[in-house]
């Protein structure tokens, strides 16, 4: 994913972190436009890192980029404030898209999961 953004001059990334609990600390530190996260993380999973990034950096637009594809999960995750939820295997096509929705404060789910 870095090589694609790196590629675009429209982005810049600002952080990149291994786990949830320093996705939470770079977060409030950075508050930065927008956070793609994960679901599944070391030390705090990805539905509780949204949780405490909105709530110290409300404006923050979240994406999960992730593999997980459990309808009761996706409604949580599209339940917490998040615009977005993307299958890895599908970001080729959607991430990008994904991205531009949530700037624009609009949900975006991968095709696969639309049906949720």
């Amino acid at each position: 994913m870095r090589t694609v953004f790196s590629a675009r001059d429209q982005f810049q990334i600002v952080g990149e972190v291994s786990n949830g609990l320093d996705a939470v600390r770079k977060a409030h530190e950075l508050k930065p436009e927008l956070v793609l996260l994960d679901i599944n993380l070391p030390d705090l999973d990805g539905l509780e890192v949204s949780r405490r990034v909105l709530r110290t950096a409300p404006k923050t637009k979240i994406v999960y980029v992730t593999t997980n594809t459990d309808p009761e999960l996706v409604e949580v995750a599209m339940s917490n404030g998040v615009l977005g939820y993307v299958l890895k295997h599908e970001a080729v096509n959607d991430l990008l898209r994904a991205i531009q929705s949530a700037l624009r404060g609009e949900k975006f789910i991968s095709s696969q999961l639309r049906h949720y």
